[in-house]
């Protein structure tokens, strides 16, 4: 039961990792996936104007009464509108306020008129924000550079919203600005409880990026806390760490995390995915081989033996072909998803040639022949399971 559970886990991660790489592709890496940023529905929107809240009919019975707001300010608004202070919009449905709440109504339009979103509230702090934050053609990196002053604003709609600008910018542009990353409020921030968990995987990635050698110490402490409970945005401080620390803590992470069999299931996952973005992002700091190294030691663990053999195939370490035939239908590993990884390895080994190779099995170089060697007699203990594997094979 335990297994299937992990299992389960394990599924979901990926389920919001897809869909997040779907809605935001190349985004930060440790960033959930946010909503539209206000830039962004300000851009969209074919018109935009700050109202004060006037007055309204409540609902009563089946009506559902009507809100009148007085334009205060108007952002933008398409050729055809003559939107301008002082103008008077009605909408349908009442919504409670005061006198002179402030309100940003967006307008789309339908026709011949403007079909108005649901009124946002906003402060006159957080209208200034929206009003001089960068347009969306502006390069990430020059962006970044007015977001990043507004990262645990008081307000929690701007902070939010700075927030979701980075989550939705990809990691090299992220890197650009390193050097203005407030690192003192950065080392607060993640230890701080009153910060929002969601928030703490970006804040690790950026310490890991501006810190140093001071907030090794820092970091390590907080990978280290002992904790049976999930932790949100772990995986951007081990990312954080290991891109300060380099080899050093990693040999931290596959002690505590890796191999040890005590570490929650979910810290031996977030430390998975920190492997995965030093390989991606980490550009030599730690060698090929030993990210490669330690990312084998998870084949120790079923529960997530699959997900390492398609990493491992991704990384071309072919040394484990041996290893895996020794694993095939073994115990524990005698299940459908962890067998069909282990024939889509063994393909993926067979395909990585070059293309001055000869064209007879001699010329071939050896992962290649063994994987061959390998598929053969997979195919004649397992016809069944090789078949479905090669109906889904895919390797990027």
């Amino acid at each position: 039961m335990q297994f299937f559970r992990r299992q389960l886990i394990v599924w979901c991660a990926l389920v919001a990792v897809v869909v997040s790489a779907a809605a935001t592709a190349f985004a930060c890496p440790f960033c959930s996936a946010p909503s539209l940023t206000m830039t962004e529905q300000l851009t969209q929107s074919d018109a935009a104007v700050l109202t004060k809240w006037v007055g309204g009919t409540p609902a009563k019975g089946n009506d559902a009464g009507s809100t009148t707001y007085e334009v205060v300010e108007v952002v933008h608004q398409d050729a055809g509108s003559k939107l301008a202070k002082g103008t008077k919009i009605e909408l349908v449905r009442y919504r409670a306020s005061k006198a002179g709440d402030l309100f940003l109504l967006l307008g789309t339009k339908g026709g011949a008129v403007l079909d108005w979103g649901s009124p946002l509230e906003v402060t006159q702090t957080a209208y200034k924000y929206m009003k001089e934050a960068p347009k969306p053609d502006v390069p990430a990196a020059e962006r970044l550079k007015y977001f990043v002053h507004y990262l645990e604003s008081p307000e929690q709609a701007i902070s939010n919203d700075a927030y979701g600008e980075f989550a939705n910018t990809a990691y090299g542009d992220i890197v650009q600005i390193k050097s203005l990353m407030p690192r003192d409020k950065l080392r607060k921030w993640i230890v701080d409880p009153q910060v929002s968990p969601s928030r703490l995987g970006l804040y690790g990635l950026m310490l890991g990026l501006c810190g140093s050698e001071e907030d090794v110490k820092l970091l390590e402490g907080r990978i280290l806390d002992s904790s049976e409970e999930f932790r949100l945005g772990i995986d951007g401080i081990m990312g954080g760490y290991l891109l300060l620390s380099g080899e050093q803590g990693l040999n931290v992470l596959d002690e505590q995390k890796l191999l040890n069999k005590d570490a929650p299931f979910s810290e031996t996952y977030a430390a998975m995915q920190a492997l995965r973005f030093m390989w991606q992002y980490g550009d030599g700091h730690i060698p090929a081989a030993r990210l490669q190294q330690s990312m084998r030691l998870l084949l120790t663990r079923p529960e997530l033996a699959d997900l390492v053999i398609a990493d491992l195939a991704r990384w071309k370490d072919w040394s484990v072909q041996p290893e895996l035939m020794s694993m095939y239908g073994k115990e524990e590993y005698d299940i459908p998803s962890i067998k069909r990884a282990i024939v889509r390895f063994m393909l993926a080994s067979t395909k990585d040639v070059t293309k001055s190779t000869g064209e007879t099995a001699a010329d071939l170089p050896e992962h290649a022949k063994l994987g061959a060697k390998y598929l053969a007699e997979l195919e004649q203990k397992d016809p069944k399971t090789v078949s479905e594997a090669k109906r889904f094979f895919l390797i990027k």
